[in-house]
């Protein structure tokens, strides 16, 4: 390690991220499994799975979901940061470096906040109110326990601090001690997806998700004339089996719900809004100016030709 090399508590600094642009940040996470990955890959969040860990990891341009929530919540983080130190009386303080213990070249970690005077760090989530029941009595939504454990591995802390602002209207504070048991089973799943799915160019089991889906689509988007014998597949015939058996089920749900919409579209008339409690059945009048291309091509053939686009796609289908 170079004398020049930064370090926070057994973490060296290996990127600094101090007005680092968007576009590099976003390639230095490929690096490693970050904080927000780990509960991921270890099964244990709602809004993420591994699949969707190595798409980022091995996507050649990797992009980001903007979403105004997400953006307000960076900039919010301040605000949790001056609030928790108001109330606990610690001093925090900025690392802004991306960081990894040599223990666990696998993994990287970027915290909110370094407290002051003590082997701990801060963070900062701010939440909206239909998810206060995530906090009451101590809870702590798995997914960000998970980061945490996650980064008293790769700093070495002796425990952290999480703060959240929720709604606007209340603000919770939990200390979450370092656990050694839970910290070296999540080490050992994190390394065998790194080492066995992303840096072996594995994938790890379909996930049934838009992504994946569109992971696939790229990858394999060249077709060729031969045909794969699937007899190798494991569980290949029940595979078939279930696969007919949720068609058939989607279709006659397709069809219930078919008709209470044409029930309560019954009941409606004219109506564009029907209420029954808190919920809303709305039936609106909306219009949509398209291009009639078959026209177009009948009458102005050389503009139609011109302003025509081909796109290539595969379509998949079992029979």
């Amino acid at each position: 390690m170079s004398e020049n090399t930064r370090k926070y508590l057994e973490a060296e600094v290996i990127v600094s991220t101090k007005d680092m642009s968007r576009e590099d940040w976003l390639k230095a996470r490929q690096m490693g499994i970050g904080g927000s990955d780990a509960s991921a890959v270890a099964g244990l969040n709602p809004w993420k799975s591994a699949m969707q860990v190595y798409i980022d990891k091995k996507e050649e341009n990797p992009k980001e979901i903007h979403s105004f929530r997400m953006e307000l919540g960076n900039k919010l983080e301040q605000t949790v940061a001056d609030i928790f130190t108001d109330q606990k009386g610690l001093k925090t303080r900025n690392v802004n470096g991306l960081l990894r213990n040599p223990k666990y070249p696998f993994a990287t970690a970027n915290i909110d906040r370094a407290i002051v005077g003590e082997k701990a760090f801060l963070e900062c989530k701010t939440t909206n109110s239909y998810a206060a029941k995530d906090w009451e009595d101590g809870k702590i939504p798995i997914n960000y326990e998970i980061q945490c454990y996650h980064y008293m591995a790769v700093t070495g802390a002796e425990h952290c601090y999480i703060a959240a602002l929720i709604g606007n209207q209340d603000f919770v504070i939990h200390k979450i001690e370092r656990d050694e048991e839970t910290i070296n089973q999540l080490m050992a799943i994190e390394k065998e997806f790194w080492e066995e799915n992303v840096l072996k160019d594995v994938l790890p089991d379909p996930d049934g998700s838009y992504a994946c889906n569109e992971f696939l689509n790229e990858k394999y988007k060249n077709v060729n004339d031969e045909t794969v014998n699937l007899s190798y597949v494991k569980d290949v015939e029940n595979l078939f089996s279930r696969y007919d058996e949720i068609k058939s089920d989607i279709k006659d749900l397709e069809k219930e719900k078919g008709v209470i919409e044409q029930i309560l579209k019954e009941e409606m008339k004219e109506a564009q809004r029907g209420t029954v409690g808190d919920r809303v059945v709305t039936w609106k009048a909306q219009e949509r100016v398209s291009i009639d291309s078959k026209k177009l091509k009948e009458e102005l053939p050389e503009i139609a030709e011109k302003y025509s686009k081909k796109s290539s796609y595969r379509v998949f289908k079992i029979k």
